[in-house]
């Protein structure tokens, strides 16, 4: 016994570890991208009976077609592109000229049981409230009873018992089940299948990196090809010592605002046209610098050549480790926005090659296997000799397999409409992964969500 999926923008196969970790068998993918796909054909191809399929638009217009076999999951990672409001109220054809749209079509036409998709947590921002308004109005349409709001869930909430891995990576999830358009607006008061917290006693800063997720240095056979470079050192070096010379006073505590070393001024150049927090970073930056101004000076003096060569986006601090004395105890990423600094527990959300994490400890970049682990995916997923930067996009692209497990299983707990055979299905699956037979419980929340 088990429960069909269908699996579209499938990517390199997240919700298919997910699915199949719960019973689920994958009948049919569809990812437009060449590179991912042969990663997912390389480590999946032979669940699928058959190679994944690319674009989904010329299988789903002018109708579905019938390579797209009947199923009782749909999933999906879908791309979120702008909804037009000039056609307001227009029904289901108000998705048309986006990738929803499609997958529209296919639960217009095949009906499966249960749709599960996934998009980055501004999806429900304020600039985009009209596009999830229109997602859920047309869902129920459909005949899928949604909640009012998404689920916003980040695997790093889990612990390792319930597959959570140390990424703060908050996702939106959005979950249907089709139970008649007349019964989906009748309930359109449903909460969240989860709040955005920790899971039972779970504390998030228990995370460990060392243990749980970096490999051994003497196992990375081209170790040297993460390890940070001479001038990223020495970059960091520099601001090592900023540290040391403005914190010891306040217990090696810098400020929680970004440092900007080009509004290290007495009197700061204001201009009328800056956005208020621009301002208020201007000058919470003058102060800092005047009340820190004779070692700074001496700090300037010390780093002068480095200072007059950098970028902009190195002449700023973000410092995110609270009272941590060292950056090189912590997690440390180069953004446009600056150089940020956290504590070695968690890793922010991994993006793009060029912004991995960096150990500080170790010197290095986090490995692919490394952003594989802390996407879920087992020991035995392969990338093959694919170059890194792919793999790190693809892992950047990736759902998070444990937060996807856990939120579709929660809906399988706490929806008593929730298709009982797939239910059964999925408990099954999750006691004989010694996983707990039993929703999530979260801190600070009454039992009983519903």
């Amino acid at each position: 016994m088990t429960f069909r999926v269908v699996d579209l923008f499938a990517g390199i196969g997240g919700f298919h570890l997910a699915t199949t970790g719960l019973g689920g068998e994958t009948i049919f993918a569809s990812e437009l991208d060449a590179h991912a796909q042969d990663i997912y054909s390389l480590n999946f191809g032979s669940d699928l009976n058959g190679e994944i399929v690319g674009d989904i638009i010329p299988l789903t217009e002018p109708k579905v077609d019938s390579i797209i076999p009947d199923h009782d999951v749909l999933v999906g990672g879908f791309p979120c592109q702008p909804f037009s409001k000039s056609g307001f109220q227009r029904g289901l054809n108000e998705t048309r000229g986006t990738l929803f749209y499609n997958i529209v079509k296919i639960l217009e036409k095949r009906r499966p049981r249960v749709v599960m998709l996934e998009n980055v947590r501004n999806l429900i921002g304020p600039n985009h409230q009209h596009t999830w308004q229109l997602i859920r109005r047309t869902l129920r349409d459909l005949g899928y009873r949604t909640p009012d709001e998404p689920t916003i869930f980040s695997p790093h909430l889990l612990p390792p018992s319930l597959l959570g891995t140390p990424q703060m990576r908050e996702r939106v999830f959005i979950v249907g089940v089709y139970v008649g358009r007349d019964a989906a607006w009748a309930n359109t008061d449903d909460p969240r299948l989860a709040p955005n917290k920790p899971v039972s006693d779970w504390d998030p800063l228990e995370w460990k990196l060392d243990s749980e997720i970096l490999e051994n240095e003497n196992e990375i056979s081209d170790i040297e090809k993460y390890a940070l470079k001479k001038s990223e050192i020495e970059l960091l070096d520099m601001w090592q010592d900023f540290v040391e010379i403005t914190g010891k006073e306040s217990g090696n505590r810098l400020p929680g605002h970004p440092i900007w070393l080009n509004s290290f001024k007495v009197k700061p150049t204001l201009d009328d046209n800056f956005p208020d927090w621009k301002i208020d970073f201007i000058k919470k930056n003058s102060a800092f610098y005047r009340g820190h101004k004779p070692k700074i000076l001496e700090w300037r003096k010390q780093h002068g050549t480095l200072l007059k060569a950098l970028p902009e986006s190195r002449r700023k601090l973000e410092w995110q480790a609270q009272d941590l004395s060292s950056l090189w105890e912590g997690l440390i990423q180069f953004r446009p926005s600056g150089v940020r600094i956290k504590k070695a527990n968690y890793v922010p959300a991994l993006v793009a090659m060029n912004q991995t994490s960096v150990v500080g400890a170790r010197k290095r970049r986090l490995t692919v296997r490394e952003g594989a682990r802390l996407q879920g995916f087992p020991e035995d997923f392969t990338f093959e000799h694919q170059n890194d930067s792919k793999s790190f996009k693809q892992l950047g692209n990736a759902v998070s397999v444990g937060a996807v497990a856990q939120v579709l299983s929660q809906a399988a707990y706490l929806w008593d409409f929730f298709p009982q055979d797939i239910s059964a299905i999925i408990r099954q699956s999750r006691v004989s992964q010694g996983l707990p037979d039993e929703p999530m419980q979260f801190k600070g929340v009454n039992e009983g969500l519903w």
